[in-house]
């Protein structure tokens, strides 16, 4: 984590540019126009089931697709609003309104961009999975509860925004069943279902949305009583032009209390881009720089709030359509964000006859696929340290926010794996006789003789601080047997920390104090260094810090024999 050489940010698109030929121009247009159509209702869901409008939506798509595009690390990358966003933005929109959702979404960006700066973004790809898994499924539940109310046509207007009490109300309300719009959501999830068995190139969400919605509009014309819910019912006549842009308010007050939420979208929107990134890469064999594309898509979150949009992210789905349909260059994320901007100038007007209960069928098709469901059955049969993780934070997301599920899921995964590093770190004692080789693969094994005096303790594993109590606990046990050399074995000790330190201090010195000698050996250069820097070589001496057991245990038996 450094900023003293250059800044790690190299568009993909920059050299894409320098070797680009027609024919990968042609293959780029042909896959953003189908990404474009297929981006257009998740957009508009996404929006709506966010908490704002479905013009909100398109122009965060437009906006943040054509920035993640131009100044990411993916050559692939579809940058836009996504599910995984829903349930923190809905959040955020109810405790601190539209303004409070811009001002963390433009930190969201700053925080983003100097995770890139920083050179964060390898980092990021060791969050643990079960974490990853937890919190996805959560959203997915989570996004299914909200789309209730639209897809049964219940009516509601306020509804709890907490998961239990949400339930509660949909349970005293299901006498209130619209059958038509029933009927409509039902129909248009089938449309969604089943056109990918007919072609798996047709965007069911698309096709679902043009045949129902033509379909609602002529029923409504010639079915007595039929009537279902539009977006242009619930939001009106929307503009089609883009908004200028604005700015909002910002002081100390107003950081301090969004700085939680805007972590989470930093974070949120790291994970999933990320993820969709290294999925790409996959099938296009492509390298993501990971730390470029973190600075693009904090950029497109500082961007898109001046202009009233919603948070940004890499969208996995829309990303995988791109490279099946030829898209390999920015381009063609160029092209997606462009084919949404004449939409949205020549065509909003046809958007307002979109039934609501279309797009619940459309949220309740991509809760599904988020849930993840198979991969969740997998990990049951990982350790149960994962398996708890995994539901903790799912459990936390579903019934708290998102905010707190990733702080304690990150919490107890690292806590366990801790415990997990202690359990499997052991500590040996050697007297008498020592084998050099044992526990490494060479053939030959040279046994050392130690002398009467000289305990020989092993650290099998890293010197941190959980094990740095172990020791301190294990050598308190054998003080009984008082030794005249003390020997520490660190060849397996990568690192050392704080802690450790400050315990291996005080060992020496309450040693010293009995008259027992210390000697180190096995420390590695960078070990070494560690404690040089700390005065571990001034209090023992720097002679006792030796590189291997043989010359440790030379100088032990030496001051052992002398001492006898």
């Amino acid at each position: 984590m450094n900023l003293t050489g250059t800044i790690d940010f190299h568009p993909k698109l920059f050299g894409a540019l320098r070797h680009y030929t027609m024919e990968r121009f042609r293959a780029d247009i042909t896959a953003g126009i189908v990404v474009g159509i297929v981006a257009l209702p998740l957009a508009i869901a996404f929006g709506i089931a966010s908490g704002v409008s479905p013009s909100i939506g398109l122009i965060t798509a437009i906006i943040g697709g054509f920035l993640v595009s131009a100044l990411g690390g993916n050559s692939v990358q579809i940058g836009g609003p996504t599910g995984a966003f829903i349930v923190i933005v809905y959040n955020i929109i109810a405790q601190f309104g539209l303004q409070g959702l811009a001002i963390a979404t433009l930190m969201a960006g700053l925080i983003l961009v100097t995770m890139g700066l920083f050179r964060l973004g390898t980092i990021i790809k060791f969050i643990p999975y079960p974490i990853v898994v937890g919190f996805t499924a959560g959203i997915a539940l989570t996004i299914f509860s909200t789309q209730i109310n639209d897809f049964f046509g219940l009516g509601l207007r306020e509804i709890p925004s907490q998961f239990l009490p949400k339930w509660g109300e949909y349970f005293s309300n299901f006498g209130a069943i619209n059958p038509a719009t029933t009927a409509t959501a039902v129909i248009s999830l089938l449309i969604i279902i089943l056109t990918p068995r007919i072609s798996k190139k047709l965007p069911g969400a698309l096709i679902a949305i043009i045949l129902v919605t033509a379909g609602a509009y002529v029923a409504s014309m010639f079915i007595p009583g039929y009537s279902v819910e539009t977006i242009g019912d619930r939001f009106g006549t929307m503009s089609t032009d883009i908004p200028a842009p604005h700015g909002f308010r910002i002081n100390m007050a107003t950081i301090n209390m969004l700085l939680p939420s805007a972590f989470t979208i930093a974070m949120l929107g790291a994970i999933e881009s990320l993820l969709s990134a290294t999925v790409a890469d996959g099938v296009t064999g492509s390298r993501t720089n990971s730390n470029t594309e973190l600075i693009g898509q904090g950029v497109a979150n500082i961007v898109v709030p001046f202009f009233g949009g919603i948070p940004v992210t890499g969208a996995i789905a829309r990303t995988m359509t791109n490279i099946t349909n030829g898209g390999r260059t920015p381009v063609a994320g160029i092209v997606h964000a462009l084919v949404l901007l004449l939409i949205f100038l020549f065509a909003m007007p046809l958007i307002n006859y979109i039934p609501m209960a279309t797009l619940a069928a459309v949220l309740i098709v991509v809760a599904y696929n988020m849930s993840g469901w198979r991969t969740i059955i997998g990990i049951f049969h990982a350790p149960k340290s994962d398996i708890s993780v995994l539901l903790v934070t799912f459990f936390l997301t579903v019934i708290f926010d998102l905010t707190i599920a990733i702080e304690i899921g990150l919490l107890l995964a690292v806590v366990l794996f801790m415990r997990r590093v202690m359990e499997n770190t052991e500590i040996k004692v050697y007297s008498e006789q020592l084998d050099v080789a044992e526990g490494t693969d060479l053939s030959q094994h040279e046994v050392l003789d130690v002398a009467r005096g000289v305990s020989v303790y092993e650290i099998d594993g890293p010197f941190f601080f959980g094990i740095a109590t172990k020791f301190d606990e294990m050598m308190r046990t054998t003080l009984g047997n008082k030794p005249i050399v003390r020997i520490i074995r660190m060849r397996k000790v990568a690192f050392i920390d704080a802690t450790a330190l400050h315990n291996l201090e005080i060992l020496i010195k309450s040693s010293q104090s009995e008259g027992i000698h210390v000697v180190l050996s096995g420390v590695r250069p960078n070990v070494r260094e560690t404690l040089v820097h700390a005065g571990i070589d001034t209090l023992i001496g720097d002679d006792h810090i030796c590189d291997h057991i043989s010359k440790a245990v030379v100088m032990a038996n030496k001051i052992a024999n002398a001492k006898i």
